[in-house]
């Protein structure tokens, strides 16, 4: 399988990392968005949880010592709420009872801290393996259709030909159909976390978006702005 093939493949997987340490934090959500995934970061367990709750992740990194809320708790609440996500523990305490206290909680596998990057994106493969449906899933709004297994975007079967970021951001807008997404959201699920907000890099993919929408006979102005608020796709 070719690591062209593996990035388009994770672009359509978002992942919540929940980890207090923010350094460490930084590091490995670099390390995700290098293999292909959007990362949120939830700094203490009360914010994973509210994450948890306003967005669809695909699996979740959750650290055991986290502030507010540790992260046992956390996991407790979210297994209450959905048994089928996976759930990766980190934890820097090496001993069996916290290994099993977090397994018996619901976690699917755990990794020691310090960990390799590698490692970590290994075990995430392996769940998302475990988990994938045989179904590939299609995003439709509208005339608008986005098939996640192939990454074909097309607008009444003419095809929109993306790049890897046009599609991340497509599959975002097409995710949250209907919901006014602001700059920030889209800086923060779309391109790193620490992208520089001044930038106009928002701005000018969604005019790359819409532009593409237009060339295949659609309306560009499905994408909508909301005055002082950001972004919709009309649904």
């Amino acid at each position: 399988m070719s690591l062209s093939f593996l990035l388009s493949y994770n672009l359509s997987m978002q992942l919540l990392l929940a980890e207090d340490h923010k350094h460490l934090a930084a590091l490995t959500q670099r390390a995700l968005n290098e293999d292909g995934y959007m990362v949120d970061v939830a700094y203490d367990g009360q914010e994973a949880i509210d994450k948890f709750d306003i967005n669809r992740y695909d699996l979740i990194i959750l650290d055991i010592m986290l502030p507010e809320i540790n992260g046992i708790e956390v996991c407790r609440q979210i297994r209450q709420k959905n048994t089928d996500i996976p759930i990766i523990m980190l934890t820097a305490l090496d001993r069996v009872d916290d290994r099993i206290n977090g397994l018996d909680t619901g976690a699917d596998d755990y990794l020691v801290k310090p960990f390799s990057f590698g490692e970590l994106s290994a075990r995430i493969r392996a769940l998302l393996r475990r988990g994938s449906k045989a179904e590939p899933v299609i995003l439709k709004v509208k005339s608008l259709t986005l098939d996640t297994a192939t990454k074909v975007a097309t607008y009444n079967d003419s095809p929109i030909n993306l790049t890897a970021k046009e599609y991340t951001l497509l599959h975002f807008f097409m995710y949250h159909a209907g919901e006014v997404l602001s700059k920030n959201d889209l800086l923060e699920h779309v391109w790193d976390m620490n992208f520089d907000g001044f930038s106009n890099v928002v701005e000018t993919y969604v005019r790359y978006l819409r532009q593409k929408i237009k060339q295949a006979g659609g309306n560009p102005q499905q994408i909508q702005t909301i005055r002082n608020l950001g972004y919709k796709l009309e649904a």
